[in-house]
């Protein structure tokens, strides 16, 4: 928001403040000032000058020999001019020996074609205020000579360029900011004067308001004016309007666009005439209906668009743009002007919804101010009469379904001392917000109730209040002061203490953390529906996203897995073939009918990894081989260490998405599933555009915490000695080596077993294979004898022989 000293001073006092004082104060309560131009700069030395005499140049028939004023009694100066569009008696801008014009060109005494020339007369293109160098900038004719150029143009200004925050719509404005500094500086806020004059018939006999939405419409004014005329504005109007970065274009557009830029109530002007039935309507869009807005494009509207409308079609987009049918052009002679208070969402939905951004839909979607309709409305016609001539028509067509309330919020006297740690004097905290407009209601010896006036829309609570307090006293005036009490540190939740050690031990394997996003496309996680016979299932569909950033993000994702292997696809694609990638985030599954919680979704969180590429860099002491599914297994086993699960179970194959020969699926001792590892599927790496023999592996977070234990259990060293054998078992292929395990460990005496041969091949037929298992055998309170440990050893045959899930022959 550009806001003009000059215009600003019209409204508070400024006189002994510089601007950049000014600057820093506005920018210490909260209107960050960003930038600070003084539009005169470049001017100095160039001043107006009236021309006396005008002679042809004796040597050049394109030149003239002038002589002019400059005013302070100084004798005249001949100058040496190249322009025709003067006449004797002009006030003309004279740039003085040793001045410098704003495009760099110094000005010296010197002679043109053998005449002498002290300064040049200056078009509008060389004093950089326009782009017309057809001539010399006439100047009115009652700028006396002498006058600085800056001054007799209305640039001696200075701009600031004010960040405003959207909670604060109150500021886009030269009132509002006018009331920020009144309240800084204890100075009286200066509100501009209508000085509105009504003659003939009464306005509410010449048009109408209809408002068939009030939930998106509180309240709709409109006032007539006729006799106007279509006409350029004054210089002065123009050059203020330009200034803050508004384009003139008309004496009555101007009007409604001063308005805003000095009060901030977004205005509108229609041409009556063009207004069927001289009625408006306040409506929402119908379906199929279209408007062609004054950028001459023709939209297609929404049912939640708001719309003004006359008897027959939409005149404009409420809020954000007019319509090109009821536009005010050169022929328009009877205005009808429109002031009224839309609902900020709505508004702030159909600009988006448009892509139109506009002055009054940057104001109307943060908040207008309600009490401002009417104080605007008047404002605007009487600078249109004043502009324009027109006549002013009794009355205000006023349709207000929705009145105001002003709201009340009560401030403890002992409440800024609580928050800010000093406190803030009675007299003091009436001064400061009876500055900024908040009337005090009811008082007692504990606080005070006081009105929240209708401009600051972000004022609820009294913290709210205290805010206004301490932003305009200064930041800086809060004391340092320690805390009365100082917390304990909390513990740190288990949660957290289970994901510190997984990623621990993940990037102790040589992994890298992943962050994607919490959503993916429908076809990346259709690859991984599928049962263990490669059938396609019918799983739960994905959550599906109403407003995705992208078409490829559509749903929530229900696996790590597919945010992963497009990671390691990116990565291929730049040739990075070694990867390890982890992530640990949450997965979403729809929530069962009637299930239990609020929430549209079952999250839980995941630990999940890819690899591919070399075990690790060929050198003098490996030589490059690749991953391959143990190296997976050591990193699950890694995982499971860390979260102190102990006793878990390898069950081939997998899930669906891995390959059946090269997977296992992990459960803990009580039979809970924790999740699976494995090569990837061809058909899921086909899908990914990925190579075979890449590794992957996900696993529940909630299931690792609840089947281990993060304190450490101390086991005493066993004081009896261990009894080692051997079993060698020849199986069916299909037979899984953990049933065997199983099958040992069920006798009492079984301290560990464990499997550390495979063998297949000749002499054994096909379909058969031969497992070798090291079994220790211990007692908790004696010493084993070789009696005992021959009979337990026996047991274990016997039970392999018989065990219909084994059925194995026993080898010496």
């Amino acid at each position: 928001m550009r806001i003009s000293l000059q215009w600003l001073s019209e409204y508070v006092e400024l006189a002994g403040v510089s601007a950049e004082e000014l600057a820093r104060r506005l920018t210490a309560v909260g209107l960050e000032v960003e930038g600070l131009t003084r539009l005169g700069q470049g001017l100095e030395g160039v001043v107006a000058a009236r021309i006396l005499t005008s002679e042809r140049h004796p040597n050049a028939e394109k030149l003239s020999v002038t002589t002019v004023d400059r005013g302070g009694g100084a004798p005249p100066l001949q100058v040496v001019c190249g322009a025709r569009n003067y006449a004797v008696g002009d006030v003309v801008p004279l740039a003085t020996v040793g001045s410098v014009l704003p495009g760099g060109q110094k000005i010296e005494k010197a002679k043109l074609r053998g005449v002498e020339s002290s300064g040049m007369l200056c078009s509008a293109r060389e004093l950089g205020t326009d782009a017309d160098a057809s001539g010399l900038l006439i100047l009115p004719g009652n700028v006396a000579p002498g006058t600085p150029i800056a001054r007799a143009l209305g640039l001696d200004d200075v701009l600031l360029e004010v960040n405003v925050t959207p909670n604060r719509p109150d500021c886009l404005s030269h009132i509002g900011v006018a009331r920020e500094v009144a309240a800084l500086l204890g100075r009286e806020v200066r509100h501009p004067a209508s000085r509105l004059a009504e003659a003939g018939a009464p306005a509410a006999s010449l048009a109408r308001v209809r408002i068939d939405a009030p939930e998106r419409c509180a309240r709709y004014a409109a006032r007539v004016v006729e006799g106007v005329r279509i006409g350029p504005s004054p210089g002065w109007l123009a050059r203020r309007l330009e200034a803050c970065g508004v384009r003139s274009i008309s004496n009555v557009v101007d009007a409604t666009n001063y308005a805003l830029l000095e009060l901030g109530h977004p205005l509108h002007a229609f041409d009556l005439d063009k207004v069927a039935g001289a009625e408006i309507v306040v409506r929402t869009a119908r379906p199929g209906e279209k408007l062609t807005t004054l950028d001459a494009k023709v939209r297609d509207l929404d049912p939640e668009d708001l719309l003004i409308c006359d008897r027959d079609r939409g005149s404009a987009l409420a809020g954000v743009m007019g319509g090109g049918d009821s536009e005010i052009s050169a022929g328009t002679t009877r205005v009808l002007l429109e002031s009224a208070w839309f609902a900020p969402a709505g508004i702030r939905r159909t600009s988006r919804r448009h892509g139109l951004k506009t002055e009054a839909s940057y104001r109307f979607e943060r908040g207008a101010d309600q009490g401002m309709v009417v104080p605007a409305l008047d404002r605007c016609a009487a600078l249109i009469a004043e502009l324009a001539g027109g006549t002013v028509r009794p009355g205000v067509v006023d349709a207000h379904p929705r009145p105001h309330q002003a709201l009340e919020v009560r401030l403890r006297w002992s409440r800024p001392a609580a928050l800010l740690g000093s406190p803030v004097p009675q007299v003091e905290a009436r001064r400061i917000l009876g500055g900024l407009g908040f009337a005090e209601r009811a008082a007692d010896a504990e606080g005070a109730r006081f009105a929240v006036p209708s401009w600051r829309v972000d004022v609820s609570i009294e913290e709210d209040l205290v805010e206004e307090l301490v932003r305009t006293q200064g930041y800086d005036r809060i004391p340092e002061t320690l805390p009365a009490i100082a917390a304990a540190t909390p513990l740190e939740p288990a949660e957290a203490r289970t994901l510190a050690r997984l990623r621990e031990a993940l990037e102790g394997a040589g992994f890298s953390e992943a962050v994607n996003f919490s959503f993916v496309s429908e076809p990346d996680l259709a690859p991984l529906r599928y049962d263990l016979e490669g059938r396609k299932v019918d799983g739960p569909a994905a959550i599906p996203l109403k407003n995705p950033i992208s078409t490829d993000l559509g749903v929530m994702r229900t696996s790590l897995v597919p945010s992963l292997l497009r990671n390691a696809a990116r990565n291929r694609a730049q040739r990075v073939d070694d990867v390890r990638l982890y992530e640990i985030a949450r997965v979403y599954h729809p929530r069962a009918p009637g299930g239990a919680g609020d929430e549209p979704s079952a999250e839980g969180l995941r630990v999940a990894g890819v690899m591919a590429g070399r075990r690790a860099p060929p050198g003098w002491a490996v030589g490059g081989e690749a991953v391959d599914f143990y190296d997976a297994k050591a990193a699950v086993e890694a995982l499971l260490e860390a979260a102190g699960v102990t006793g878990a179970r390898w069950q081939s194959p997998g899930a669906g998405w891995l390959h059946p020969r090269h997977s296992a699926r992990i459960s803990a001792a009580d039979g809970s599933v924790l999740g699976t590892v494995g090569e990837l599927h061809p058909r899921v790496a086909a899908a990914f555009e990925l190579p075979r023999g890449l590794l992957s592996f996900e696993l529940s977070c909630e299931a690792l915490a609840r089947s281990g234990s993060l304190t450490p259990q101390h086991r005493a060293i066993p004081p009896f000695p261990a009894v080692l054998r051997d079993l060698a078992l020849v199986v069916e292929e299909g037979i899984q080596a953990e049933a065997v395990l199983a099958a040992i460990r069920a006798e009492g005496l079984v301290e560990e077993a464990a499997l550390f041969d495979v063998y297949r091949g000749a002499p054994l037929p096909a379909g058969r294979k031969s497992l070798a298992v090291a079994i220790r055998y211990r007692a908790p309170d004696r010493t084993l004898t070789d009696p005992e440990a021959d009979a337990a050893h026996g047991r274990i045959v016997e039970r392999l022989r018989s065990d219909p899930a084994v059925r194995g022959e026993l080898r010496a």
